[in-house]
């Protein structure tokens, strides 16, 4: 089974200046996410202080909340990517959004009639958590159909953009809300810019390439691992999902309990913990504003290189976090790591969308991702156990330790050697 990418019948046509802005169908797409990731970065705070403030959980419980959201990575990850790659994407994406509104929907609810648990949170994660493994890769499969090959990077470095800046727009309405009227109030407003979302993506008016038939001789095990080698015997695709695996096991393990850190070591009031949050989030956009522009100036690998140089050892200033003025030790921390994984987030999707071969490109997709987002969940849970046994401040030590270290990994394999990425797989 394949997808014939060159049997479009509507063409993008060659833009005049202005770029992407100008391209009515990006700017829909574009738009859809920017709602959503604002939503969803609501999320990130929202959930855990409804389980603190509302339903009074541990440490441990928290860091699962943060686990159930990207198991499904784990569990579902690989036939996603065979079936992404067998289904039309834009319809896939709009039935994902819908799900999530009616998901995070139940939680007032379920408050209302009394009813919420901390159980039900978990389903909740767990549901928006496999719709989101559906909507990325079909989001990932999607965007070159919209875009041409030279378009790509510019694509996904305003996509990036503006993902970056909902992780600072997300947390600090999460915080306001919660301070003002309750930290459930914010999965409402997650409800709406999923709908608002399906709404940009229903208004896209390009003609995805029509996805030949499945040939009932292959099996979807046989598509599964037909992805699975392509990255595994790929010197370039192989050494940026290792390395993508080890450092979300930092930036995750510390992640799942910084809001409990904040909230019950430094006693911040969920205002602050939003704003603080928000900040440590702000290298994001500068990184994905210059990432294009340091990938063109620099080369590719050696921007990835850069991008992994910032996302690691600035994490060792996290733990420094400390009342008042002491705060300034995260807030930079964040601004650092952020400026580097948007840098590599840019590059590295950029790259893979023009590297991998189309009708192959949803597998390998999940197969990357598998391992990059299947080592959240047990990151999540391991800094939830350290934090419960031994102390989140010594959880929050040990996973930006470790996430200081990951940028070695790039030095193994052939990008240490190049100024720039291939732009095709080598012929075997």
């Amino acid at each position: 089974m394949t997808a014939d990418t060159r049997s479009d019948p509507t063409p993008t046509p060659t833009r005049k200046g202005g770029g992407l802005l100008r391209h009515r169908d990006f700017r829909l797409l574009w738009a859809g996410q920017t709602v959503s990731s604002v939503g969803s970065n609501v999320t990130t705070v929202a959930l855990p202080l409804v389980a603190v403030s509302v339903l009074n959980a541990g440490t441990f419980q928290v860091a699962v909340l943060t686990a159930a959201a990207w198991l499904p990575w784990l569990l579902i990850g690989l036939p996603v990517g065979a079936w992404v790659d067998r289904l039309p994407r834009r319809p896939v994406m709009v039935v994902c959004d819908l799900l999530c509104a009616v998901a995070f929907l139940s939680v007032p609810l379920a408050a209302v009639l009394d009813r919420l648990t901390v159980v039900h949170l978990l389903v909740v994660a767990l549901s928006a958590g496999a719709a989101r493994v559906f909507f990325e890769t079909a989001d990932q499969v999607y965007l070159p159909v919209l875009l041409r090959p030279e378009q790509l990077p510019e694509g996904n470095a305003k996509l990036q953009a503006t993902q970056t800046t909902s992780y600072v727009v997300g947390p600090g309405l999460a915080g306001l809300i919660a301070q003002l009227t309750g930290a459930i109030a914010a999965l409402v407003l997650d409800a709406l810019t999923f709908l608002l979302s399906a709404a940009f993506l229903l208004r896209i008016r390009t003609v995805e390439p029509r996805v030949r038939r499945v040939d009932r001789s292959r099996s979807l095990r046989r598509d599964i691992a037909e992805g699975l080698r392509f990255v595994a015997r790929d010197p370039y695709l192989r050494v940026l999902t290792v390395f993508g695996a080890a450092s979300n096991i930092g930036l995750t393990g510390y992640q799942a309990v910084l809001v409990v850190f904040l909230v019950r070591e430094l006693r911040l009031e969920p205002g602050l913990v939003g704003a603080l949050v928000g900040v440590m989030s702000v290298g994001g956009i500068i990184g994905a504003l210059l990432a294009t522009t340091v990938a063109r100036h620099c080369g590719t690998a050696r921007a990835l290189l850069l991008g992994a140089t910032l996302t690691g050892p600035p994490a060792l200033l996290i733990p420094l976090a400390a009342p008042g003025v002491g705060l300034i030790w995260p807030a930079l921390g964040g601004v650092l790591i952020g400026l580097g994984v948007a840098i590599g987030n840019v590059v590295k999707g950029a790259f893979r969308q023009a590297y991998t071969p189309h009708h192959l490109l949803g597998r390998v997709t999940v197969s990357m991702q598998l391992l990059n987002y299947g080592t959240i969940p047990l990151a999540a849970v391991l800094a939830g156990a350290i934090g419960a046994g031994c102390g989140v401040d010594t959880a929050i030590g040990v996973m930006t330790a470790w996430l200081a270290f990951t940028p070695l990994i790039l030095l193994i394999g052939p990008i240490r050697r190049r100024r720039d990425l291939p732009a095709a797989p080598a012929a075997s």
